[in-house]
C-alpha cells in the first residue's frame, strides 16, 4: 500500500478527525454487534497513546438525510467508552458552531464523537461547503472507515481535500490484504463468489479470471452460468438478462470457472420445504436449487486443497434457512483448515457465514467492507482511498 497512515505524521495534540464505519445493528439503544467499533480500535487508541485529540464520524443505517433519534451514535458512544475504558464525548451535530466549540475544547487523549453524518442531505452529496464545516474541526484527516470507502461522500472523500489525510491501521489492513491477493498473491490463488446474483459481479469475474488460477462458483449465481450450459434449472433463480454474458464468460475462463455438480433443491422458497439432492441434470419441474450438494462440497474441497491465497465472497446457498446451510458451512470449514494459505473473507453475508460457522479465528482476514471489497477485487479505484496522501 503507497498510502501515508496515522504513523507517517506527527498528531500530538493535534485535532484528529477521524472516518471511521459504526455503522452497527442496535436494538433498544444498545450495540448489538460491535465487530466495527472493535476493528477501529488500534487506530483510535494510537492516536490516544500519542496524545491526540481524537473526533470520530460516522453514519449509521439510512436516515435519508433527516434527524432520525433511532438512528443516533448516541449507543455507540456510550458502547466505545466502555471498550476504552474512558468517557468518549458526545457531540449534538457534527457541523456547526457548538460542535466546533466541543473540538476546540478537546484536550491531548479526549475523545469526542460526532453525530450521524447523514442526518444532512450534503453528506451523500459530497458537498464541498458541508465538507469544509467538517475540516474546521480537525487539522488532520485520517479514513479508517473501508466500509465505506467505495463512496464519494463528504466525511470520506469531500475532507481529504482541506486537510492533510491518511490512512487509519484497518483501512491499511485491508488495502494490503487484498492489495497482494490481486497483484502478488502466492499461489494457487483461488477465488470462490456466491451470493444470489452474476449480474452484481460480473466486473468482478473479468477482472479475476485473469489472475486466479481457479475460480468456484455457487450460491444463486451458479443457477445463471448452468442455464447457460443448456440445463434445465426448473423453478431456480435465474437472470435470464445475464445468460449471454454467462456463456461469454465460461469460454473466458474456460479451465478455471468451477461449477456445481449436485444440488440441493427444495420444492418452495420455505425454511420447511421438502428437499433432495439431485445432479445439475435432473432438477425436477416446479423445484428450486437453493444450496450446493454434497459432490459438490467435495469436489471445491478438493480444489481448494493445496491453495496459498483464497479469496471468498458470498455464500453458497440459501444459508439463512438452516437446511440449505451445509454448503456455506462446508466452505468456511474447508477454508479453516488450509495450511499456511491466505484466507480472505469479503462481504457482509460470507462473514456472517464464517461467525455462524464457528471458524472465524482461522480465517487470515476477515473483511469489513462488503462493497468496498467487492468493487476492489472489481479493479475499481475506491473515492475514499485515492484521495489519501501518497507515501
Amino acid at each position: 500500500m503507497n498510502k501515508k497512515t496515522v504513523r507517517d505524521i506527527d498528531v500530538r495534540g493535534k485535532r484528529v478527525l477521524v472516518r471511521v464505519d459504526f455503522n452497527v445493528p442496535l436494538a433498544d439503544g444498545k450495540v448489538t454487534d460491535d465487530t466495527r467499533i472493535r476493528a477501529a480500535l488500534p487506530t483510535i487508541q494510537y492516536l490516544i497513546d500519542q496524545g491526540a485529540k481524537v473526533i470520530l464520524m460516522s453514519h449509521l443505517g439510512r436516515p435519508k438525510g433527516q434527524v432520525k433519534p433511532e438512528l443516533s451514535l448516541k449507543p455507540v458512544a456510550e458502547h466505545l467508552s466502555q471498550l476504552l475504558g474512558k468517557p468518549v464525548k458526545m457531540a449534538p451535530d457534527c457541523v456547526g458552531p457548538e460542535v466546533e466549540a466541543m473540538a476546540a475544547e478537546l484536550q491531548p487523549g479526549d475523545v469526542l464523537l460526532l453525530e450521524n453524518t447523514r442526518f444532512h442531505p450534503e453528506e451523500r452529496k459530497n458537498d464541498p461547503a458541508f465538507a469544509q464545516q467538517l475540516a474546521k474541526l480537525g487539522d488532520i484527516y485520517v479514513n479508517d472507515a473501508f466500509g465505506s470507502a467505495h463512496r464519494a461522500h463528504a466525511s470520506t472523500e469531500g475532507v481529504a481535500h482541506y486537510l492533510p489525510a491518511v490512512a487509519g491501521f484497518l483501512m491499511e489492513k485491508e488495502l494490503n490484504f487484498l492489495g497482494k491477493a490481486l497483484e502478488a498473491p502466492e499461489r494457487p490463488f483461488i477465488a470462490i463468489l456466491g451470493g444470489a446474483k452474476i449480474s452484481d459481479k460480473i466486473g468482478v469475474i473479468q477482472n479475476l479470471l485473469g489472475k486466479v488460477d481457479a475460480l468456484l462458483i455457487g450460491g444463486g449465481m451458479a443457477n445463471t452460468f448452468l442455464q447457460a450450459q443448456g440445463y434445465d434449472m426448473a423453478e431456480s433463480l435465474v437472470e435470464e438478462d445475464s445468460l449471454d454474458t454467462a456463456k461469454q464468460l465460461l469460454q473466458e475462463g474456460e479451465g478455471k470457472i468451477v461449477l456445481p455438480v449436485d444440488l440441493v433443491v427444495a420444492d418452495a422458497f420455505d425454511a420447511n420445504a421438502n428437499r433432495k439432492v439431485v445432479p445439475v441434470d435432473e432438477v425436477p419441474a416446479g423445484w428450486r436449487a437453493l444450496d450446493i450438494g454434497p459432490a459438490t462440497i467435495a469436489h471445491f474441497t478438493n480444489r481448494l486443497s493445496g491453495a496459498k491465497t483464497v479469496v471468498w465472497n458470498g455464500p453458497m446457498g440459501v444459508f439463512e434457512f438452516p437446511a440449505f446451510a451445509e454448503g456455506t458451512f462446508a466452505i468456511a470449514r474447508a477454508l479453516a483448515e488450509l495450511e499456511d494459505a491466505v484466507t480472505i473473507i469479503g462481504g457482509g453475508d460470507s462473514v456472517a457465514a464464517v461467525k455462524q460457522s464457528g471458524v472465524a479465528d482461522k480465517i487470515t482476514h476477515i473483511s469489513t467492507g462488503g462493497g468496498a471489497s467487492l468493487e476492489f477485487l472489481e479493479g475499481k479505484t475506491l473515492p475514499g482511498v485515492a484521495v489519501l496522501q501518497d507515501k
